[in-house]
């Protein structure tokens, strides 16, 4: 009797999916630890996400590859703006940025920003690959506005990019923003940087 396509298979998702999933929360559980950056290895990946060290060197060639992997899982990607103004496109920007904060692995970011000194390659790789294609998508909408004529012609885009991730960057996240804050911040940007007849 010939079985059906699929039949005998486990339900749920791929073994391989699930391996990796356990793989990059064990990375992001371990540096969110006290010990951060320090305290992961692939010996101690594998342990917690009950996998071989072989398992994980399929994926990643070092620790600091899946490191970079497990941020950016973590941080997810940023909304696709959706060009109708640069106002809407800030705000929808800030306030995703605002709720990152309250994510489960919210403070394994604290503890590779605050280890660049020491591991000042991965935090680099960490830049390279997580956070300036981010920032890549808050400079275009802030040139898209330059160009519509919504924002001032003589923008400078990088200063203007490190107040509008400054402001929601400067507390730990344990600190409470006040209600109404990414808002706030995107109205006191604009009002220095939108034409006046925005």
């Amino acid at each position: 009797m010939r079985q059906r396509p699929g039949a005998g298979r486990p339900p749920g998702r791929p073994r391989s999916e699930r391996a990796e999933k356990a793989i990059l929360e064990a990375t992001l559980d371990l540096l969110a630890a006290e010990s951060g950056v320090a305290g992961v290895s692939i010996e101690a990946v594998a342990a917690r996400a009950g996998v071989g060290k072989t398992t994980i060197y399929r994926r990643w060639p070092n620790k600091e590859a899946l490191i970079v992997d497990a941020l950016a899982s973590a941080k997810g990607t940023m909304p696709t703006p959706s060009g109708d103004s640069a106002r809407d496109d800030l705000l929808a920007i800030a306030l995703a940025m605002h709720g990152e904060r309250h994510r489960k692995h919210a403070k394994c970011f604290w503890n590779v920003v605050g280890s660049a000194e020491k591991h000042p390659e991965l935090y680099a790789r960490y830049r390279q690959d997580v956070i300036e294609p981010r920032r890549d998508v808050i400079r275009a909408v802030l040139r898209r506005g330059v160009g519509t004529g919504e924002l001032r012609a003589d923008l400078d885009v990088e200063v203007a990019l490190a107040m509008l991730v400054g402001s929601l960057s400067l507390k730990t996240p344990k600190d409470e923003l006040p209600e109404g804050f990414p808002e706030a911040v995107v109205e006191t940007l604009l009002a220095g940087i939108a034409t006046s007849g925005a």
